[in-house]
């Protein structure tokens, strides 16, 4: 099951306590004091879009097309945010080594780009804080490892490409996350230097690329994190329960 903070969204300081610890519950808003930063930098996949409903209606419609029974949306929760090769072995109960492994994989990649912005939309939250980044004349991008022949289309569909300073897909480096160069790459398209950047993920890996890179780094506990994940434990600068909460933590002006 997809790990949700119960209670109002909180905003605490990383530690060594579990997600789920009712001490790091009981921390509350804790906003800590950002460097000067005018660039935020989002994982897309449980950050800036919620992209569950569609991939797991593609793996749903692979399993059904190999004559297979669908699963329940939560079958897939520890494994969403994965991508797609995860999503197969799941599916399937296939090892990564697997022969069948690839050709699955792409057709359900196939099927998802069909699909691709047919049920995903922003998190409750979302186009708010891109509002308030603007009124505040900070700038925001996407850094993702999704592909850019996904990334692209997804966001043109939710009219998010045009707003977006910066893309940097899956294969516009070499390296993709948790390696820091997806991160530099976008400091860099956009000529700043990484200390003035945030970045904002609901995954270890996008926590480490960041901090490798240098840019300050926060959890988007609205996210995909399950009940296994530790992300007090991931070293980021901040946690967020809610879009909201890095407007806060960012000192940002209500949008009008």
């Amino acid at each position: 099951m997809l790990y949700t903070p119960p209670g109002p969204a909180q905003a605490i300081a990383s530690g060594s306590a579990p997600a789920d610890d009712a001490s790091v519950r009981a921390v509350g808003s804790r906003h800590l004091q950002p460097p000067a930063l005018d660039t935020v930098l989002f994982d897309l996949d449980g950050t800036l879009l919620d992209t569950a409903p569609d991939l797991i209606g593609a793996a749903n419609e692979l399993l059904s097309e190999n004559g297979h029974p669908q699963l329940p949306p939560g079958f897939y929760d520890p494994v969403v945010s994965h991508g797609s090769a995860a999503m197969i072995a799941r599916s399937f109960d296939l090892a990564p080594d697997d022969p069948r492994m690839e050709p699955l994989r792409q057709r359900f990649l196939a099927l998802y780009r069909d699909r691709v912005s047919e049920l995903t939309r922003p998190f409750d939250g979302i186009l708010e804080l891109l509002d308030g980044l603007d009124v505040a004349g900070l700038r925001w991008g996407v850094v993702t490892n999704k592909p850019g022949w996904l990334t692209e289309p997804l966001l043109r569909d939710l009219d998010l490409a045009r707003r977006a300073a910066c893309i940097v897909s899956g294969d516009s480096v070499l390296r993709r996350k948790p390696d820091p160069r997806p991160v530099i790459h976008a400091c860099e398209l956009l000529d700043i230097a990484p200390q003035q950047a945030v970045v904002v993920g609901d995954a270890r890996r996008d926590v480490s690329a960041g901090r490798r890179a240098g840019t300050a780094t926060v959890v988007a506990l609205f996210g995909y994190i399950t009940g296994e994940d530790r992300p007090t434990d991931w070293g980021a600068d901040g946690l967020i329960g809610h879009p909201s909460e890095l407007t806060r933590w960012l000192t940002l002006p209500s949008p009008r």
